[in-house]
């Protein structure tokens, strides 16, 4: 079987293919590339594999004129730079010994020790420079069934890095079928060993949620997560009952995992998942305004469109009951409207905390009245 695609016949990445193969070693496209071009997903990343050591890679990088990068020399990885474009290239490992993230490895010359230390099946599929499929532990039949399995025994991969916890979940989300499309002894596994999360950065696994909440449908995986005690480690007070209601409503509009999460709850969230100020700053909007009364129009006022968008379908899929058909209108219209009053039309005569109210006051009447009242109707 082969892949194909326009990342892949690049004349950068055959280069850096050429500049391994022309010098008698092996290149091989793996994992998310090669995953994605099978599902037929758009290809972001491109890693190759090979049984050069990283200092021939960097040698003959330099011998071509590309730029090599030691972004990971001690796991054997090398970045090669092909007239801009980045390509991971990377030796074939195989573990000696593990330390949870911090394994000892050996360089090898055998594709099949290198998949055997890959996380799941999925990502352990390979392709030669022309396409062709390398398939050394039956991935590819557990992609077409869009089935999630492990490499080898799931309790070793994950004591490996108990982040492949979560990365199983994500990937679930993202290419497994959602009506059982897991192994059901890695599922047990990460129940088993859920805890082991707790010994994880705040930082990674924020970033392992945000792209699992991206997902099309993260619902069941997160429904699963739930069920077998992970999501309590993740996000303690977190609950997944509204997540499948707000994807349903989310139809037509662009999904947010932003607003994903406000309806999962949890407690101390931005803690939870270490996240940037200005994240932090719109969950707590969008938190906070799923308690008001503040209508579609006005939210778009005080916020934007987007946001307001995800408060009305944050607090339609908490309240279980659908939003007003035409929310999208009411939301452009007050995100277009502008308050047609300013400090300076009520000074002298008003200064200070007055001022201030008075203000509050005018904006309140003047959207109560669908943005309609003008200046001078304000002011009279």
């Amino acid at each position: 079987m082969k892949i194909n695609g326009d990342w892949m016949t690049r004349a950068e990445t055959q280069a850096v293919c050429r500049m391994l193969t022309a010098a008698g070693y092996h290149a091989l496209f793996v994992g998310g590339c090669v995953r994605n071009a099978l599902l037929g997903e758009p290809v972001a990343d491109v890693d190759i594999a090979t049984n050069a050591r990283p200092e021939t890679v960097s040698a003959l990088a330099d011998s071509v004129g590309m730029k090599a990068v030691p972004t990971g020399i001690e796991h054997g990885t090398i970045t090669v730079i092909s007239n801009g474009i980045p390509h991971e290239v990377t030796t074939f490992r195989r573990d000696v010994e593990s330390f949870g993230r911090h394994a000892t490895v050996a360089f090898s010359d055998d594709v099949a020790e290198d998949a055997a230390r890959r996380d799941f099946t999925m990502n352990a599929l390979y392709a030669t420079p022309d396409g062709e499929v390398v398939d050394p532990l039956g991935g590819l039949a557990d992609l077409r069934a869009r089935r999630l399995r492990f490499v080898g025994d799931p309790v070793a991969r994950i004591e490996e890095d108990y982040l492949r916890i979560l990365r199983f979940f994500r990937f679930y989300a993202w290419y497994a079928d959602p009506t059982g499309g897991f192994d059901p002894d890695g599922l047990a596994a990460c129940a088993t060993h859920s805890a082991g999360i707790d010994t994880l950065s705040r930082e990674r696994l924020g970033a392992e949620m945000r792209r699992l909440l991206a997902a099309p449908d993260p619902a069941p995986a997160v429904a699963a997560m739930a069920r077998c005690g992970v999501l309590a480690h993740v996000l303690p007070g977190a609950h997944p009952i509204a997540l499948p209601v707000l994807v349903h409503l989310e139809a037509g509009s662009a999904p947010r995992w932003q607003r994903r999460l406000a309806v999962l709850g949890g407690e101390d969230v931005q803690a939870a998942l270490r996240l940037s100020r200005e994240e932090s700053r719109i969950l707590g909007v969008i938190r906070d305004e799923i308690g008001t009364t503040s209508g579609p129009a006005e939210l778009g006022y005080r916020h934007g469109p987007v946001i307001a968008a995800d408060v009305v379908l944050a607090r339609a899929a908490l309240m279980g009951m659908p939003p007003e058909p035409d929310w999208p209108t009411q939301v452009a219209t007050g995100a277009a409207a502008r308050f047609p009053v300013q400090a300076a039309d009520l000074m002298p005569a008003l200064t200070g905390a007055a001022l201030g109210a008075r203000l509050a006051e005018l904006e309140a009447r003047w959207i109560a009245s669908g943005f309609s009242l003008g200046r001078d109707e304000l002011l009279a």
